[in-house]
């Protein structure tokens, strides 16, 4: 199937409802209804972060997501034993193993998978169990793509960080970016194109919103976009499903524009 003859999928990451409610200790808003509203909106995929602080996402939600959403759900977690057990008890659809850091505010890069296979190998074997897809959460880097290839796993989600920094609309002139946007570009470009071409499903996220998203959709190889804190927070502003239908519809926009 081409993949310029349909929008790209969207992962609706639900994170930041529960980063709202964890920040007064309330019941309220629940990242399970926020699901909910995203999937009647039209999204491929949910998308939940459960990280090691449970500053966010707590394993009520994980559970109850597994009960509920019916589309896919993705899980997200670090290579760590604990959720190597939470992951083969809820059995997600899709597991991405992505890199943790306590005192990082959000994901700040791709995992090191080039130099880990030896650790990380038998840990994605016993993994398999649960039997989700398994996904690598990377920086777009040759490296790191093919080490991701030859472990076996059937999705690469690129990092798009430094594209969106570099392509901030609103920049700081006095600390201008570190990147150039039209490098960052062509550095996806190529790394999705080299994924692709090695038989992994390419998807992309991190940073992006329905501005900047629009030339990363243009690459034909991405099939899929999980976004999260753009959608939250545009969700303030005109609710979570018009939010949720504003992204689909950029993908939409930008995955025209490869045809």
């Amino acid at each position: 199937m081409n993949p310029t003859h349909r929008r790209p999928r969207l992962g609706v990451n639900v994170d930041h409802v529960a980063t709202i409610r964890q920040a007064r200790g309330t019941t309220y808003p629940d990242p399970v209804s926020a699901a909910a509203l995203a999937e009647l909106a039209g999204a491929d995929q949910i998308t939940i972060h459960l990280r090691e602080d449970r500053r966010h996402i707590q394993d009520r939600d994980v559970r109850v997501m597994r009960q509920t959403v019916q589309t896919r759900l993705n899980l997200e977690m670090a290579a760590t034993e604990e959720m190597l057990e939470i992951a083969l008890e809820v059995r997600p659809d899709m597991i991405t193993l992505v890199p943790e850091r306590r005192e990082e505010q959000t994901t700040e890069g791709g995992l090191a998978v080039a130099g880990h296979e030896d650790t990380l190998g038998p840990y994605l074997e016993r993994l398999r169990a649960s039997g989700a897809y398994l996904s690598l959460f990377i920086d777009p880097e040759q490296a790191q793509i093919e080490a991701s290839a030859k472990l076996g796993v059937e999705i690469v989600e690129l990092h798009t960080g430094d594209y969106c920094e570099a392509a901030a609309e609103f920049t700081n002139k006095q600390v201008p970016s570190a990147f150039d946007r039209n490098t960052e570009w062509r550095r996806l470009r190529d790394a999705a194109q080299l994924a692709a071409s090695l038989g992994l499903t390419v998807a992309a996220g991190h940073g992006l919103d329905t501005k900047n998203v629009l030339a990363v959709a243009a690459i034909p190889e991405f099939e899929e976009f999980n976004i999260g804190h753009s959608i939250v927070a545009r969700a303030i502003y005109v609710g979570f499903e018009r939010a949720v239908a504003e992204m689909i519809d950029a993908l939409a926009e930008g995955r025209s524009l490869a045809e």
